[in-house]
Formats: C-alpha cells, structure tokens, sequence
C-alpha cells in the first residue's frame, strides 16, 4: 500500500506539460477574478453604492420637516426609515461596528442618529463624500441639507463594511465566478487533451518505431508548432539512416577486403605445415590455422549481418518450401556436426512456404545449428522442428548444451554480446543474424529452455499461403 502511494506520488510530481496547461489556464482565471475583485473594492472606496442614493437623503429631511413639530412621532419614524434602510443593505444585523449610521440635525441641533455608540461624524462640505475620522475609525460619510438649509442628513459607512456592501449589492458580477471556478478544472482539462491530441499522435508513432526502422514519420501534422519538432525527427532520423548506411559499407567492404588475405595467410601456412618436420612448429601453426578459422568466421558472419540489415522490398520476393530449405541446410551441416560427435535429428510437416530471401533464411538457418551443434557436448543431440502454427511457419532448435539464463535471453540477440559463463569461442554475432533476418521478414524470435535442459531457440515467419498441412516426418 506504502509503495503503490509512493509510486503514485512520484508519478504526480512528475514535471507533466499537461499540468503545467491546466494550471497555467486556471491561474490566468483566478488572476482574472482577483483583479475583477480589486476593480470591485477600488470602485467601492472611490464611489460608495450607498451614499450615492440622493432619494435615501431627501426622504430623510422630508420626514423630519414634516413631523417637527411632533418629536416623539418625528424620531419614530426616522427610526423605522433607518431599521429599513439597515435591512436592505446590512441584512439587519444591527452591528453598530459593521452598520452604516444615519444622523439628522436640525436648526444645528442633533435630532437622531443610529445608535448612541456612534460618534458624532461631520463633513466639512455639503453634497461631497469624505473621508472622516470619528471616533477612533474611518468613516465615509455624506451630508445633504434640505432646500431651506435647516434640516441636515448625514450617511456615513465605516471602512471595514465597504467591502460587504458591495458584494451584496453588486454580488451578481461576482458570485457566477465564484460558483463556477471549481467546475472550470475539469472543462480545461478536457480543452487541453483534446489539443494536445496531434502531439500524442506523433508521440505513438514514434514510440512504436523499432531500432531498425529509420523512416521518416508518417504523419505531418498541420500546427505550426509541431512542425518543426517532426521535421528535427525525419532530420535527424534521415542523418542517422545516412551514418548507418554509411557505416554498413564500410563494414561490409572491411569485410570483403579481410577475406582474400585471410585466405592467402591459410594457405600459406598449411604449406609451411606440410614442409615441417618440428613438432613444436606444427603445432604453433595448428593454433595459427585455428585463429585463421575464427577469424574468417567473423568476416563470413559480418558480411551476412550486412546483408541482413539491407532493406530493400526488392530482396524478398520469392516463394520458398521452408521445409525443404532447413533439410538442404542440414544436410550441408551433417558432416560438422559428426566431426564434434552430435546427433542431428529433423521433424518436419510438408508444405511449409514463406516468402523471403533465400541467401537471408540460409543464414539464419545455418547459424541457429551452428550454434546449437557448437554448444551440445559430445554424444549429445540437437533436435530440429518445422511445422506450421496457424498463420505462421515455426522453426525450434533444441540442444543439450548449457544454455542461456533467463535474464541474458533478450540481451543474447544484441551484436558481440556473449554470455559471460560461455566456454566456447564465439563473435556474439550469430543469433544477432537470426534476429535481423526474422526482423526484416516480420517474424519473431525468442530463447527458452528445452526439455532436454539446454537452449530452445524458436522462430515463428509469417506462412505465404495458408493450406492444409500434411504432416510427414522427414529426417
């Protein structure tokens, strides 16, 4: 549990460019609404809601004109115009600290005001909103005189309740963001994916490309941003198709060059070693003979390399018994394998064509039982199996020798990689043959365990036909 919550966390954490839209989309947002809310609450210092409603003042000063000659009914009902007033804006919440204070003089002498805990709040200019200190607070307030100049109302809201005020009265600009900004991830999200679709494409196709496979890619997107990243790709793809054809030529002419000194040099010592009579220098050029003989094995398995790698659709067009290809090619075999004491043994089902390339098949044919004859010890037996298996034609090699350990069974395929525990003498380049020829024929080859205890090599080539088999067992 511990580690799934740990795998997970570092999945989060990792740099995501789908994240970084999302929140690069939601912060322009939440940047949007915070400076909606500072244009708010500036417009609300710079122009109160509440003190510019002239009717609130002249509704006031009528009130106190018309009920001054009866005091008790005069202040009754400026205070029920006021509790009016603080349930509209205020809710009512009859908070001297956070409710806006209305005071009525008249003839100089203070008539009403809100509640005895207000201070006295006066302006020093008629019809003006000002900022007034009262009391130990800041106050805006506003003073209007009636027409004949003796009744004065005076509206003041403290500081702190501007903000309020102003969410209420104007909270409809406000409160669609506010509901809304949580229910906005999942839409940008859904916004992003979608536009980040040409770039998984290109992302799969490239991911789906084999080591071999340098073509440039299929699919060219339109955007002008993904453009230049595909074109780098078929750039830099068509560089290193250039190094690697290159590279190929230069190998394969190597190669070919290597062949005629090689063989000058053998025959040059297997007559020395027909006029020798000293033992010693016998057997010195045995071990020369011997070298040159791994040393024109090397050439011989370079050149069939190259010749694996060439692509070309031109090379595979011919239909081939693959069944009788493996007999031809143990037959050629058999000698080898009697001179190092195996037993070579072939099953195989009639019928089984492929379409390939001969001298490519030859190859990989030749070097999965070279392999196999090289490491069976003396007296053992390699087993050689051919049939079909639903579309595909299979070809199993099964020795007696000691194997290759699950884990170094992808690696074995790579060039001049050898099994460390190997006793035999070898290039690394053999079964790297077999996997380039099935490669380019679009087949598969795999390593695993046989019954007998040493090395099951399998491949499996798509059939050229599909008919019905006939089994028959040749040997």
């Amino acid at each position: 549990m511990i580690r799934a919550l740990a795998r997970r966390w570092k999945q989060w954490m990792q740099p995501s460019l789908m994240r970084r839209l999302l929140l690069a989309q939601m912060g322009v947002v939440a940047l949007l609404w915070t400076m909606a809310v500072a244009l708010l609450l500036y417009d609300s210092y710079d122009d109160p809601e509440l003190l510019k409603f002239d009717k609130i003042f002249q509704t006031v000063a009528l009130i106190a004109k018309n009920t001054a000659d009866r005091p008790d009914r005069q202040q009754e009902t400026i205070a029920a115009f006021d509790a009016a007033l603080q349930h509209a804006v205020a809710d009512g919440d009859g908070h001297a600290d956070s409710s806006p204070v209305l005071q009525v003089w008249q003839s100089d002498r203070l008539i009403y005001r809100s509640t005895a805990a207000a201070p006295i709040i006066l302006n020093t200019r008629l019809n003006r909103i000002e900022t007034v200190n009262a009391g130990g607070r800041e106050w805006r307030a506003r003073t209007l005189a009636s027409p004949d100049g003796d009744i004065r109302v005076m509206l003041a809201e403290p500081s702190v309740w501007r903000l309020t005020v102003t969410v209420l009265s104007r909270g409809y600009y406000l409160l669609p963001l506010v509901i809304s900004l949580p229910f906005l991830v999942f839409p940008a999200w859904l916004s992003v994916r979608l536009a980040l679709r040409p770039w998984r494409r290109v992302s799969q196709e490239t991911a789906e490309r084999g080591p071999a496979d340098l073509t440039p890619l299929s699919y060219m997107p339109p955007h002008k941003e993904l453009q230049p990243l595909v074109l780098g790709i078929n750039s830099l793809l068509q560089r290193v198709r250039e190094s690697t054809s290159r590279e190929r030529s230069l190998i394969a002419d190597a190669a070919h060059e290597l062949r005629t000194p090689l063989a000058a040099m053998r025959v040059n010592v297997e007559a020395l070693k027909e006029q020798s009579t000293d033992d010693g220098q016998r057997e010195l050029m045995d071990n020369l003979l011997r070298s040159n003989d791994r040393a024109a094995r090397l050439v011989g398995q370079l050149l069939q390399l190259m010749r694996s790698d060439a692509v070309s659709d031109s090379a595979l067009p011919a239909m081939l018994s693959f069944d009788g290809l493996v007999q031809d090619r143990l037959a050629m075999i058999e000698s080898l394998a009697s001179a190092r004491g195996v037993e070579l043994e072939l099953e195989c089902e009639d019928s089984v064509p492929v379409l390939g390339e001969r001298e490519s098949l030859v190859s990989m044919i030749d070097n999965l039982i070279d392999n196999a004859i090289k490491y069976s010890p003396s007296g053992g037996r390699v087993v050689v199996h051919v049939s079909r298996d639903g579309a595909h034609a299979l070809l199993t090699v099964a020795d007696q020798g000691p194997g290759v350990p699950p884990a170094l069974r992808e690696r074995v395929f790579d060039r001049f990689f050898r099994s460390p525990d190997q006793s035999q003498s070898g290039s690394g380049l053999g079964l790297a043959i077999v996997k380039a020829v099935v490669d380019r024929h679009g087949g598969e080859a795999t390593l695993g365990a046989a019954v007998s205890g040493g090395l099951l090599a399998t491949v499996r080539l798509p059939l050229a036909v599909a008919e019905s088999p006939q089994p028959m067992l040749c040997s």
